[in-house]
């Protein structure tokens, strides 16, 4: 079921840049006033820009607790993709 809900945060999360990959978070709220995590990690410039957004399952409290879980997933996620680019064939 989707669910669409104004978001009314007065964080305002800032993109971190990890190397060529861009990580957002982007907390999402959900019935009951607890929030969803979700990451969008982006790299390029233009027409050659590329991104992925990642959704979790998980329901958190707060807006700043989904944000860190997401972050820190996006992090996670490109250290791993770094890694497996750094190894020969």
């Amino acid at each position: 079921m989707i669910y669409t809900t104004p978001i009314t945060t007065t964080t305002r999360l800032s993109p971190l840049t990890l190397g060529k990959y861009r990580i957002a978070a982007s907390p999402r709220p959900l019935p009951g006033g607890l929030f969803a995590a979700q990451v969008s990690i982006a790299s390029g410039h233009g027409s050659a820009s590329t991104a992925r957004v990642m959704r979790f399952d998980s329901a958190f409290p707060t807006h700043d607790a989904a944000a860190d879980y997401a972050i820190a997933q996006g992090i996670d996620w490109v250290q791993d993709t770094t890694r497996q680019s750094a190894r020969p064939n």
